[in-house]
């Protein structure tokens, strides 16, 4: 009896062991979508306040590859990220599309724009969080990179850097694109 009560401590440190060094070299940052692949999500999001146009999965289903970055007002690494979108939506020659996510208050994400300035041609405000929980949304910022079938081909999770800008956004959607 105390033999086995000794062996069981023994058994699940190895096991745990076996599993952090079977792991260590994965990259802790990449979380798999399973929407990789799969249609966007249907959805129906109204505009921000004074906009004339919200955003639906029409938007990005209209035979050209775009691009869904999900952001926040109350978001601090969303305003780092929001000159890599402007950059993204001058360089990369696809429509870039907003989500703006869980906002207190939906002139937020107006005065938020207005201060940063907008590069999105629509905006859509999911106040609830259901459209970006249907994205499978970790939380902000997010963005997706969607053919024009309307399938999600690529998810980058945290801030858009200068880095991941040249070396994975703009080289995954030239590939799409061509």
């Amino acid at each position: 009896m105390r033999f086995s009560l000794a062996v069981i401590p023994l058994v699940l440190f190895a096991a745990l062991a076996g599993i952090f060094l079977i792991n260590i070299d994965k990259d802790s940052s990449v979380v798999p979508s399973v929407l990789i692949d799969k249609p966007a999500p249907d959805f129906s999001l109204p505009p921000l306040p004074g906009a004339d146009k919200g955003l639906s999965r029409a938007d990005l289903t209209k035979g050209k590859v775009s691009v869904l970055n999900v952001f926040a007002s109350w978001c601090i690494p969303c305003r780092a990220e929001h000159p890599m979108i402007k950059r993204l939506s001058s360089e990369a020659d696809v429509p870039i599309f907003g989500l703006n996510y869980k906002e207190k208050d939906p002139q937020d994400g107006v005065k938020w724009l207005e201060e940063l300035g907008n590069p999105y041609q629509a905006v859509g405000m999911d106040l609830s969080g259901r459209t970006g929980i249907d994205f499978g949304v970790y939380g902000v910022p997010e963005t997706f990179i969607i053919d024009g079938q309307g399938q999600i081909k690529y998810k980058h999770i945290g801030p858009v850097t200068s880095e991941v800008l040249e070396k994975v956004l703009l080289p995954k959607i030239a590939e799409l694109k061509g």
